[in-house]
C-alpha cells in the first residue's frame, strides 16, 4: 500500500473538513483530475491506481492518530469523534482510462465524505507512475540536489529564512518524502512547539503540511484553507459577488481568529484586495500567494496593508507557488524586515531526482450541481468545464478576459 494512514494528507484538508461538518454538512461536490504534462500515458496504470485507491478506502483512523488531531487547539472534539467513524468510500470515485492515454478520475458525492480523496489519490498517481517508469530511482542524485538546497539555505545572511514542506501531492514516493523531511530536519533544524533559546542556532524548517509526518517526526503541521473552500462558497453563499467575503466570514466564525491566513487568488489579486477590507486586514494574520508574479503580489499586499493603516510588519505573507530554493531566497531578500514571511516549497523538495515531475491536480468543478471555478492570476491554473459560467464569474468580479 502506498497510503497507509489517513493522516498522510495535508492539514488544510482537516481544517476545511471541520468547517464542512459544522456549516455545510449537506453540500454535494464534484472533483476532476487533470495532468498538465503533454503526452504522458497514465491510462496504462489505471488498474494499479484503482487497486491502491481500493486499499486507501479500507483505512480508518487509529486511536493514536485521533489523539494527535485532538491535541491541536483548533480541532474540535466532535470533529475528531466524527473522524473516528470515518472511512473513504470507493463508490464516490471513478477511474477510467482513455484511448488517448489520458486518465479520467472523477469524484462525486457529499463534500464531507469526499474531501479527503484529493491528496492521497494524487500521491498514489505519482508513485505508481514513477515506480513503473523509474524502476531504479537515482536517489544519489536526489540526495546531491537536496544537499545543494540545504547549502544555499545555510548561506550567510539567511539564518532567519524558514521554509516548509508542501510536497505531499506530487512527491516521488512516500519513502523519499520521509527521507527529505528527516534530512531537512537534521541539517536545518526544525521548529518545535518549544521556543529555541536566542543564543542557539535558529531552526529553518518551519514544518510540513503533511499531518502524518508532522506526528511521526515531531514537526509543526501547517495549513489553513485551499481553493476548493472558496470555490464551494460560490454555490453555498447568499450571493455570488459576496462569495469570497462569505467564505472568509464563515472561516472566522469557525476558528475565532485561529488559522488566520487568507488565500488570495481564487478571483485574482485585484478582486481579493477589493474584498479584503480593513476588517479582514485586522482579523486575519496574513495571506497566501499561489499564482501570478510573487514579487508584484508581495508589493501590492504590503501597500494594501499600509493603505488600510495596518502595520505590514505584524502580518505574514506566505509564498507557495512553484517555489524553488533560489526563488525563495530572492523573495526573502526583497521582503525581509518589511513583513513576516513564510515559504512553502512543494515539488522542488519532494520530487527533484532529475526526472520531469507530473503536473497533476484534482480540482472541484461543481458544488450542489452548480459550476464553480477559480480565476487564477496564472493562465492555465484554473479548471472549469463551463465557459459560460467562467464568463459570468469574470463579469461579476469585474475581471478582464485573459489574452489568448
Amino acid at each position: 500500500m502506498i497510503i497507509q494512514s489517513l493522516l498522510d494528507t495535508d492539514l488544510y484538508k482537516f481544517t476545511m473538513m471541520q468547517v464542512v461538518l459544522h456549516h455545510f454538512p449537506g453540500a454535494r461536490v464534484e472533483y476532476r483530475f487533470k495532468c498538465r504534462n503533454p503526452g504522458v500515458d497514465l491510462a496504462r496504470f489505471a488498474n494499479e491506481i484503482r487497486e491502491e485507491v481500493r486499499a486507501l478506502c479500507s483505512l480508518k483512523f487509529k486511536e493514536p492518530e485521533l489523539a494527535y488531531l485532538r491535541s491541536m487547539r483548533f480541532i474540535k472534539s466532535d470533529f475528531v469523534d466524527f473522524l473516528g467513524l470515518f472511512q473513504l468510500n470507493e463508490k464516490y470515485i471513478d477511474i477510467t482510462p482513455k484511448d488517448t492515454g489520458e486518465l479520467d478520475i472523477s469524484i462525486r458525492g457529499p463534500w464531507l465524505h469526499t474531501i479527503l480523496f484529493e491528496i492521497p489519490v494524487l500521491a498514489i498517481v505519482n508513485e505508481v507512475y514513477f515506480r513503473n517508469t523509474q524502476r531504479r530511482p537515482d536517489f544519489a542524485e536526489g540526495r546531491r540536489r537536496l544537499d545543494e538546497k540545504v547549502a544555499l539555505l545555510q548561506a550567510d545572511g539567511l539564518a532567519d529564512l524558514k521554509i516548509a514542506d508542501y510536497g505531499t501531492r506530487r512527491r516521488f514516493s512516500t519513502q523519499w518524502h520521509e527521507e527529505v523531511l528527516r534530512t531537512l530536519s537534521s541539517q536545518l533544524g526544525a521548529v518545535t512547539p518549544r521556543p529555541v533559546p536566542s543564543a542557539a542556532p535558529q531552526p529553518q524548517l518551519a514544518g510540513t503540511s503533511n499531518v502524518l509526518y508532522a506526528m511521526k517526526l515531531g514537526l509543526i503541521p501547517l495549513g489553513t484553507m485551499a481553493h476548493e473552500y472558496l470555490q464551494a462558497c460560490q454555490a453555498l453563499g447568499p450571493r455570488l459577488r459576496d462569495s469570497q467575503i462569505f467564505g472568509f466570514e464563515m472561516w472566522a466564525r469557525e476558528y475565532r481568529g485561529d488559522l488566520g491566513i487568507a488565500l488570495s487568488d481564487v478571483y485574482g489579486m485585484s478582486a481579493f484586495l477589493r474584498d479584503f477590507d480593513l476588517y479582514f486586514c485586522k482579523l486575519f494574520d496574513g495571506s497566501r500567494h499561489d499564482s501570478g508574479d510573487p514579487f508584484n503580489w508581495g508589493e501590492r499586499m504590503i501597500a494594501h496593508y499600509i493603505a488600510n493603516r495596518v502595520d505590514p510588519k505584524t502580518k505574514t505573507l506566505i509564498f507557495s507557488d512553484g517555489l524553488t530554493v533560489p526563488r525563495t531566497i530572492e523573495l526573502y531578500q526583497q521582503f525581509r524586515g518589511r513583513c513576516q514571511l513564510a515559504f512553502g516549497i512543494g515539488t522542488n523538495l519532494t520530487n527533484d531526482l532529475g526526472y520531469e515531475p507530473l503536473q497533476i491536480v484534482i480540482k472541484m468543478v461543481r458544488c450542489n450541481d452548480q459550476p464553480v471555478a477559480k480565476l487564477s492570476d496564472t493562465p492555465g491554473k484554473g479548471m472549469c468545464d463551463d465557459e459560460r459560467y467562467l464568463a459570468y464569474l469574470r463579469q461579476v468580479f469585474d475581471i478582464e478576459q485573459p489574452a489568448a
